[in-house]
């Protein structure tokens, strides 16, 4: 059996856009998003655009309670979330007892 602690809410942040600016869509990492909601960025962040500001909020969470010694921290673009693997073993996954995001 095993437990997972998440402790706090995922990173968020809001990027206000110049009149006009946003007329087709946020730009986020050289990217056009459209007005509206967005479910997944490339970089793993839901966001909500408008003409007015771009807020987003991670997807992922950051694993800290683990064996810093014998494991690490891979982040999986395509999951939206962090492996933690052996170091001597990438293909074996580590025990993760509390992430923060």
């Amino acid at each position: 059996m095993g437990v997972i602690v998440t402790l706090g809410d995922a990173y968020c942040f809001s990027k206000l856009n110049k009149p006009g600016e946003a007329d087709k869509g946020c730009m986020l990492d050289g990217k056009l998003y459209p007005l509206g909601e967005i479910a997944r960025t490339e970089n793993c962040f839901r966001c909500r655009c408008s003409q007015e500001d771009m807020r987003c909020c991670s997807l992922f969470h950051t694993p800290i309670g683990y064996d810093k010694e014998n494991c690490k921290v891979v982040f999986n673009k395509k999951t939206c979330d962090y492996d933690v693997v052996q170091k001597s073993d990438p293909s074996k996954e580590c025990p993760v007892y509390s992430r923060v995001g």
